[in-house]
């Protein structure tokens, strides 16, 4: 039998030592764009519109781009040598600012916010998206107009259980058309997406969808919640509440993307640990 050499066990042993120590994920910013990459992604990354709008209230039948949308500029302000923490600063036109730490883990991505307004005048951002493209996760293009192919892919929960999309009592007419917006009790119903909106009220702020061969669960959830969102390019959201800011006040946003396997249990179980508000 053949005996390896010192210098090839040496090197097996620290090839397997790094792969050990390289994070499954890591960050990058492009533009506006979050990228989330990882060897074991479909396609190697997932890209987020982050953060695609800051939004008023009383947005459910508004135009968008003249009543809803609160401009803001993005400026990164670091990126950690191993690309596991990346820090944004967002800027809005009424003077609020944003800071983001997002934290890449090993299979899983978090963001702490930390909202303050800092004018003598109240802020009216009541809510804010982060748009997560999952057209390569789901097995399709990461382009389409307004493609719904991915729709079995995507779930949320009804009465505890996961519920794949088109749930039940899916809707067609709103003010843009096509997608889906599903409102949790406690915010008003007049203050969501201007898209179809749903009546069934979720059981938890969980949204998410399985990858081409059911072996991978994408999901992701903010705390507190304004909504959960099935989009027009292959994309989910569970988009956070800040409820307006006023003079002085500061506010913190917590977020979650899982990237696991397809375990629901454990998904839910993890997700009570990180979210235990009622």
């Amino acid at each position: 039998m053949r005996v390896p050499s010192l210098f090839a066990t040496l090197f097996a042993l620290t090839t397997t030592a790094r792969a050990t120590d390289d994070p499954a994920l890591t960050l990058a910013r492009d533009a506006n764009w979050l990228v989330v990459r990882g060897a074991r992604l479909p396609g190697g990354e997932i890209r987020i519109n982050y953060l695609e709008a800051y939004c008023r209230a009383n947005s459910t039948d508004a135009d968008w781009v003249k009543q809803t949308v609160i401009p803001h500029r993005s400026e990164l302000l670091s990126l950690s040598d191993d690309a596991r923490t990346l820090r944004l600063r967002d800027t809005l036109a009424d003077g609020v600012t944003v800071e983001h730490t997002i934290t890449a883990k090993d299979d899983e991505v978090d963001f702490r916010l930390v909202a303050r307004n800092p004018t003598e005048k109240p802020s009216e951002a009541h809510w804010a998206q982060a748009c997560v493209r999952l057209g390569p996760f789901t097995g399709f293009t990461a382009a389409g107009n307004a493609p719904e192919d991915y729709l079995p892919k995507c779930f949320i929960f009804l009465d505890r259980k996961l519920t794949r999309m088109p749930t039940p009592q899916w809707m067609t007419k709103a003010r843009y058309t096509p997608g889906q917006v599903w409102c949790p009790a406690k915010v008003p119903r007049t203050d969501v997406n201007p898209r179809p909106l749903n009546p069934l009220v979720p059981s938890n702020g969980l949204i998410g969808c399985f990858n081409r061969d059911e072996k991978l669960i994408f999901a992701t959830a903010w705390e507190p919640w304004q909504e959960l969102f099935q989009g027009v390019a292959r994309c989910l959201h569970s988009d956070f509440r800040l409820g307006g800011l006023q003079p002085g006040e500061t506010k913190t946003v917590r977020g979650k993307i899982y990237l696991v396997p397809n375990d629901v249990a454990a998904l839910l179980k993890r997700y009570a640990a990180d979210f235990p508000e009622p």
